[in-house]
């Protein structure tokens, strides 16, 4: 097997493992860690051979666009003070906790060194944490602020990571010179993410095409990365404040082909980069093994004190910030997602799960120093970060559903269909008021302004069919008879479309372009 069929099996694995994790209720991004285990063992598979350098540059920027996709700048805004604790005050913590730790038990490991280990293993992986916290139904601020925590942690931890690898590369170390660095980087990132989010809504302008606009967002994330690294800013936090501002400002009501098929396609990539990142870290265990050869026991030791060291301080740590943000909230009148209770602490603890960035980190290490000399325990350092990995990802992640089952925490389904019919009614509420607007400045026949009201009504029971009463319940049933015909109809035209482009002389771009126009009318 070359590396090309490699790509392959992990790809076919991506989508394959979705479905088989909904079967029997474990994350997909886990499975795909198993299998990509499975296939470091087999003799026939090779090692994997991609730069470490360019891991990150080419697996975060389309998973950190996607999963910012799926939420929003008031989001992050509501939950500041719980991201802030989890993704840059926990981050410091458990890089310094680490660092002592490792400096202690490992013979000859220099403090930067040590630093370096502690801020790679230190930011739980966002893909993995929204990717299995997404699967098991959880109350959405748990959600909310697990998403906010993976983001943004990644930006605190690489600038650390950075830090601490210059001081052992160069065997110098400032700490207002690192202070420093860690601002200009934050500017820097914020400065290129919103010069290229603005240009990007610009230009999605003058493109117009659905195609084009939704290919621009797939260079975009990657331009915002290169552009903040080059600048020496953060990559990480350049991508979040583009993916933000476009989230924000780059939606148009009434583009429904670009935003029906922008999402299918985020949601192809999405599945596809995050089942071949977490295959990568299974395939690493080749690197692992290697390592460790003749040294197991000792290696193993370290591994599990620094997993011990994780764990333990995420937990120590959520007990009292859990706390101080209830304090906080309760003071203050703010709409601020917090976790409710010690079983949902207990399901944020156990979700602290590492992966891509930590696995690219540890790969990204020098060989050597500024002197020539070998990098300080590089073995070392890669082999604990493996089994913290390891560990957190394939342990916590198998776990995890069992958990949240026992504790019983589950989402507000209640709550939510409650606001899906607010909305489902405000959307109702609009339309009639807009055709009232245009009943005052065009004449409109009585029977048509009656059925453009029913329609305006029939707008909000599609979104949320509980929002009839008895009268309504016969409008619903009147309507799923309306929507069983309109279906068939469409069908039979779609049927006919397609049969049409076996005809001789038939255009395949100009049948597929009225199906889409058709598929398009079937989901109104």
């Amino acid at each position: 097997m070359d590396q090309l069929a490699l790509l392959f099996v992990l790809l076919v694995g991506a989508v394959v493992s979705v479905p088989v994790g909904e079967r029997f209720g474990l994350p997909a991004p886990v499975l795909m860690t198993l299998l990509g285990i499975v296939l470091a063992v087999a003799d026939f598979v090779p090692n994997v051979d991609i730069p470490p350098e360019y891991i990150l540059p080419l697996l975060l920027p389309p998973l950190l666009y996607a999963a910012v996709r799926r939420t929003s700048w008031r989001q992050f805004a509501a939950n500041r003070r719980p991201i802030f604790l989890l993704a840059v005050a926990l981050v410091f913590v458990t890089t310094l906790c680490v660092a002592a730790v490792a400096h202690t038990i490992v013979p000859g490991l220099p403090i930067a060194a040590a630093v370096a280990l502690g801020a790679l293993v230190a930011p739980p992986d966002p893909v993995a944490a929204t990717a299995v916290a997404g699967q098991l139904g959880l109350p959405r601020r748990l959600v909310s602020i697990l998403e906010g925590e993976g983001l943004f942690n990644d930006v605190t931890a690489i600038v650390l990571y950075h830090v601490a690898i210059a001081a052992a590369v160069s065997g110098s170390f400032t700490p207002g010179e690192a202070l420093l660095e860690l601002v200009l980087s934050a500017v820097v990132a914020v400065a290129v993410g919103l010069v290229l989010g603005w240009g990007a809504n610009r230009l999605m302008d003058l493109l117009g095409d659905a195609t084009l606009q939704i290919g621009l967002t797939l260079l975009v994330p990657f331009a915002s990365y290169v552009l903040a690294e080059e600048l020496h800013g953060s990559g990480v936090l350049a991508v979040l404040t583009t993916a933000l501002f476009l989230a924000e400002y780059a939606t148009d009501a009434d583009d429904v082909m670009t935003r029906l098929a922008g999402h299918t396609f985020w949601d192809i990539v999405d599945t596809l980069v995050t089942g071949v990142a977490f295959g990568l870290i299974g395939l690493e265990l080749h690197n692992a093994i290697r390592t460790a050869s003749g040294r197991w026991g000792e290696m193993l030791g370290w591994a599990a004190a620094i997993v011990g060291v994780v764990v333990v301080v995420r937990l120590l740590w959520l007990l009292p910030a859990t706390w101080l943000t209830k304090r906080l909230h309760a003071k203050r009148d703010v709409d601020e997602e917090i976790p409710m209770g010690w079983r949902e602490t207990v399901v944020m603890w156990w979700s602290g799960m590492r992966g891509v960035a930590s696995v690219a980190l540890a790969l990204a290490i020098p060989l050597e120093t500024d002197s020539g000399a070998a990098f300080p325990d590089r073995d070392e350092i890669v082999f604990i970060a493996f089994g913290v990995i390891m560990a957190t990802l394939v342990l916590q992640g198998l776990t995890l559903p069992w958990l949240v089952k026992r504790l019983g925490v589950r989402a507000d389904t209640e709550r939510e269909k409650e606001y899906e019919k607010t909305l489902a009614v405000r959307a109702a509420k609009a339309a009639r008021s807009r055709l009232r607007e245009i009943e005052a400045v065009e004449e409109l026949p009585e029977e048509l302004s009656e059925q453009m009201l029913r329609r305006a009504f029939e707008i909000g029971v599609r979104i949320s069919p509980e929002m009839g009463d008895d009268e309504r319940r016969e409008a619903r049933r009147r309507l799923k008879r309306v929507r069983r015909i309109q279906g068939e109809m469409l069908s039979a035209a779609r049927h006919e479309v397609l049969a049409a482009r076996s005809e001789p002389g038939a255009d395949p771009e100009i049948v597929d372009r009225v199906l889409r126009h058709l598929d398009v009318r079937s989901l109104r």
